[in-house]
């Protein structure tokens, strides 16, 4: 269990410092405009500075009234167009099942639409007791056009499960029984979280619950193929960046 925390805690530190406000050099000009970029160098009271579409120009220090590093202008989310999303998180609550401490960590494809609507293809890996790979589609609805919005959602899809299969002592006759065949299973998942939008990217912490069915084929001295299933119900609670 402290093992997958510790997966989890790093994923999550990783994602972290990309939520960090961004700021930008600026030069305010006495003729009124200002100028958002990264200032390169001042050299010979000159002020060479880079803009956000690569382009490069050159003031010099009398038509500058002052420079300064600050936050942009936030004007608004993301209206329409395609992006990707990395999250991280674990799935907890008490449950009778085998599962300890599943943690789970996710990439998403994703377009949006009219500023609040966002559908995302997505994978990754997540453990229940042994990695599978998750293959969903979700719905997001952002509530307000503001840097700070709630928003719920919806996925659903399927576990695929991945790596070798196991091979396990009996309890009968010290025989071995046969290796584990492990089957996929449905995975669906809804709940709410809170968004918060930078210039161009935005950070958001999610809560949900969590269902997931998976089984196993086992051939068992003297009974032949028996199958398990599990079936996950739990709490999702997930930290992610979304681009």
């Amino acid at each position: 269990m402290k093992k997958h925390l510790l997966v989890v805690m790093m994923m999550i530190i990783t994602l972290f410092p990309l939520s960090a406000q961004k700021s930008k050099d600026v030069l305010y000009l006495k003729n009124g405009s200002v100028i958002y970029g990264k200032l390169i160098e001042i050299v010979d009271d000159q002020y060479k500075m880079q803009t956000s579409d690569g382009s490069i120009f050159i003031y010099k220090s009398p038509e500058v009234e002052k420079f300064a590093k600050e936050s942009p202008f936030f004007d608004g989310r993301k209206a329409e167009g395609f992006g990707f999303s990395l999250e991280a998180g674990l799935l907890v609550g008490a449950q009778h099942t085998q599962y300890t401490a599943p943690f789970s960590f996710n990439f998403l494809a994703n377009v949006t639409s009219n500023t609040k609507n966002i559908i995302s293809i997505g994978s990754g890996v997540e453990f229940f007791g042994r990695p599978y790979t998750p293959l969903f589609i979700e719905y997001k609805h952002i509530f307000y056009n503001k840097k700070t919005s709630p928003f719920i959602f919806a996925r659903g899809g399927a576990v695929i499960p991945f790596g070798r299969d196991e091979q396990t002592p009996s309890l009968v006759n010290n025989y071995n029984d046969g290796p584990k065949d492990y089957k996929g299973g449905a995975s669906l998942t809804f709940g709410t979280g809170i968004s918060w939008a930078k210039e161009d990217y935005e950070t958001y912490l999610s809560f949900g619950y969590r269902y997931a069915h998976t089984s196993y084929v086992q051939n068992e001295y003297n009974l032949g193929d028996v199958t398990y299933s599990n079936s996950l119900n739990r709490l999702e609670i997930k930290f992610g960046c979304k681009f």
